[in-house]
């Protein structure tokens, strides 16, 4: 049955299973139906009726177990049992009812069949499947006593049955053990893609979050901390606005969007800073509403640079459709500057207009000239597009890999090459158990019925060697070459033809014919990697052959006609359904299973970026909980008012704070110098001088250490009123930060410099401070500890 263990199998295990109880109950069933039939065609008129009497229940019985597969939780398994060990007693039963040849091959095609068959039906239960086995030997050797009555039973046919039943179970093992080292490759190989996936999606929604901290709440401090102009009436509902931002997770927006109603809800400022815009859309534009955020967060910020650098109030917005994407466009006739010349560590340009677009895979360009105007552009390429373009993000909101096809189809590529590996070990196994057990004792044992006997010998030697030519490609991990394949395909079949002209007709599928069983077992070891129909083919050749030599020698007889058929469904018949079940695997259960790896690996790095993101997102907020929120909370509800010098000078402490952090993310040499470079532009903007000097090698330093050394630094320059100095002294072991202010302004926001309010100061990271009147000098120095592996020079 296909109840999974404790543990669970994974897709491609599981999905075995399910096709494997499938094949098993329809593999029986039809035998059980068609051998049957021939049984009663070939009995007596005086015997068919109690024949029928036996063989009606037994077919029911299938038809139940057949139904079972549709709706399995209306059977418990007891019955389920109970139906497949009434067919095998029943059949047997049939045996001595039935009487003659006819009857005992019948009866062993359908009970042999029937016991290979438990062995996959019951596969997850092998206690269950081996009862079953049993329970059929016992009904073949009661059969055969009650048929024969005073003769002693015929062993072989049971050994026989044993052999088959240890191949069945051999097979399943070894095509489960590699479908289930599949899934732990996969699994591996996806799980390392999903960390990749996260760590990408955490870096876009990092981006994404520092841009929007950039456009609203360092915006805002910066130009409280610089006291720009008198009228402060838009402060409290921007300060509002942008806890409202900063308290949102970005990156969890899905859906579709109209772009032209979000342009129409671009912010055009109030007072001095507003811009008029002349809107020229082309609307509706829906377009996934991660881009059409990140298009109206860009917008946004561009018209508010207007307002600050232009030099102009006016500008003009224009919307419009570009094949299954959108472009927007804002331009100004300002005073224009030179791109080229923005420094990296501007934020405005790089990480919320262009930044934004590449991180969902659409892009960005800035084109200005001094005294020339300025041209926004925003294009959203469409979702083909996109898919390639973007920094592995998904482009309606989640970031997911951009070539998940890709990637599913390698999956399910090696998933159908261990399952296709598998399936030719097992095949290999049993053609070469098969031919040195059951044929080769046949061969041995009728060597006088052979016309010659030499040519079945080499026959035999001749099958031996296809084997072996074959399964060392197979073991040494390499495709049959076609040209081997064909020869041995070939020279099989004249096997074949060679075992059915060399044998006495009567004997043609009977106990002296070792050859009719094993040939197709060879077959289909060389042709298990191609479509069923071609196997099909070999075994209608083979069949063909048997039958036509059995012909040529005389009209055959109704009896002799059963046995043949019965004997063909027993063996050709079974291996052409083994056939169809590796096609099956190959071509319906490895894409099943690749698809259902895909969507579980799917959801569980969704479910991995949510929690990060969630984890994350708290994090960050958390870090500016203590100094960040409580200011915009006091200037949103006006509680501080602008006009107090303390609450300037902390502003300009936090947006020099948020510089430095905005600034981690940059890929340079010495993070410490661009970090600390970007609190001292803040301190520029203010009006302040400030002279940096840096002595000795550079250094790897933690990004935790940095923050706690650059910390009170940024707290004295966002104090500082006039000219500061700051120097970086690295020694082979050390690291200081200081800095001197002649003119720091007083206050309790001086004693930030030696630990900000709720923040964790890191133990390794000593602070030193001395103040004179308006004087101050501040050092922060860090040693390296012996142990970290850290290397300063």
């Amino acid at each position: 049955m296909a109840a999974e263990p404790i543990e669970g199998p994974r897709s491609s295990e599981r999905l075995l299973i399910l096709a494997l109880e499938r094949f098993g109950v329809w593999l029986r069933s039809i035998v059980v139906c068609l051998c049957g039939a021939l049984g009663v065609v070939s009995a007596d008129a005086a015997e068919i009726p109690l024949a029928l009497s036996l063989l009606v229940p037994a077919f029911l019985a299938c038809g139940v177990r057949l139904y079972s597969l549709r709706r399995p939780r209306l059977f418990p398994l007891a019955l389920l049992w109970t139906l497949d060990a009434a067919v095998v007693v029943l059949t047997g039963l049939s045996q001595p009812v039935i009487g003659g040849e006819s009857a005992n091959v019948m009866v062993e095609a359908m009970v042999g069949i029937s016991v290979v068959a438990f062995q996959y039906e019951w596969a997850t239960r092998p206690v269950a499947g081996a009862a079953l086995a049993a329970l059929g030997a016992a009904v073949c050797v009661l059969g055969d006593v009650l048929s024969s009555p005073g003769h002693s039973p015929d062993v072989v046919p049971l050994v026989r049955m044993l052999i088959q039943v240890g191949l069945s179970r051999a097979a399943y093992l070894i095509v489960r053990g590699l479908a289930r080292a599949a899934d732990r490759s996969a699994a591996v190989r996806a799980a390392a893609r999903r960390e990749m996936e996260v760590a990408a999606a955490r870096r876009a929604t990092e981006r994404e979050y520092l841009a929007t901290l950039h456009d609203t709440a360092s915006a805002t401090l910066l130009m409280v901390s610089q006291g720009d102009g008198r009228d402060w009436s838009w402060l409290p509902p921007r300060a509002r606005q942008d806890l409202e931002a900063m308290s949102a997770v970005p990156g969890f927006e899905t859906g579709s969007v109209d772009l032209a109603a979000l342009l129409g809800c671009v912010p055009e400022g109030e007072g001095q800073a507003r811009v008029r815009l002349k809107t020229r859309i082309d609307g509706p534009l829906a377009i996934p509403s991660g881009p059409g955020l990140a298009i109206f967060n860009g917008v946004r910020e561009a018209v508010t640079n207007v307002a600050r650098h232009a030099g102009v109030r006016e500008a003009e917005l224009r919307a419009w459709t570009e094949g299954d994407g959108a472009v927007v466009e804002l331009s100004d006739a300002g005073r224009g500057f030179d791109p080229e010349s923005v420094p990296a560590r501007r934020r405005g340009i790089n990480g919320s207009i262009i930044g934004r677009m590449h991180a969902v895979g659409g892009s960005a360009t800035v084109t200005s000239r001094p005294d020339t105007g300025t041209r926004v552009q925003w294009r959203w390429h469409g979702r083909a597009l996109a898919s390639q373009l973007g920094d592995r993000a998904q482009v309606t909101g989640v970031p997911h890999p951009p070539r998940a096809q890709v990637q599913h189809t390698a999956d399910v590529r090696f998933i159908r090459g261990r399952l296709l590996y598998g399936t030719q070990l097992a095949v290999l196994l049993i053609s070469l158990v098969w031919q040195f057990t059951i044929s080769l004792r046949r061969l041995v044992v009728h060597q006088d019925m052979y016309r010659p006997a030499w040519a079945q010998t080499a026959a035999f030697v001749c099958l031996a060697a296809v084997a072996v030519i074959g399964g060392a490609y197979l073991l040494r991990g390499r495709r049959i070459p076609p040209r081997v394949r064909w020869w041995s395909l070939g020279s099989v079949l004249a096997v074949s033809a060679v075992c059915a002209f060399t044998l006495p007709p009567e004997q043609s599928t009977g106990a002296p014919d070792w050859a009719f069983g094993v040939v197709g077992w060879h077959a289909l070891f060389l042709l298990a990697d191609l479509r069923v129909r071609v196997y099909a083919a070999f075994l209608a050749a083979h069949v063909g052959l048997n039958a036509t030599a059995v012909f040529l020698s005389g009209e055959p007889t109704v009896a002799q006609w059963a046995i043949m058929g019965i004997s063909t469904i027993g063996s050709c018949g079974f291996q052409l359904s083994v056939g169809v079940l590796m096609t099956y695997l190959l071509h319906g259960t490895a894409p099943a299973a690749g698809t259902a790896a895909a969507r579980e690996e799917e959801l569980r790095t969704r479910e991995r970026i949510h929690e990060d993101m969630q984890r994350d997102h708290k994090e960050r907020y958390r870090a500016l909980t203590a100094t960040t929120v409580p200011l915009l909370v006091g200037l949103g509800h006006g509680v501080l008012s602008p006009h107090d010098e303390e609450v300037r000078l902390r502003c300009g402490v936090e947006a020099a704070r948020m510089r430095r952090l905005f600034a981690e993310s940059d890929a340079v040499l010495d993070p410490l110098l661009n970090e600390l470079r970007a609190c001292v532009e803040v301190a520029e903007h203010q009006g302040v001088t400030v002279s940096l000097a840096v002595r000795g090698r550079p250094g790897e330093v933690p990004v935790e250490v940095r923050r706690e050394l650059i910390d009170p630094v940024a707290v004295i320059l966002g104090r500082t009123r006039s000219t500061a100095r700051v120097t970086v002294v690295w020694t082979p072991r050390a690291v200081r930060v200081s800095v001197v202010s002649e003119d720091c302004a007083g206050g309790r926001g001086t004693d930030e410099a030696a630990q900000a309010p709720g923040r964790d100061t890191n133990a390794q990271v000593a602070v030193e401070r001395t103040i004179r009147g308006g004087s101050v000098w501040v050092e922060a120095g860090w040693r390296r500890p012996a142990a970290s592996g850290v290397d300063l020079t």
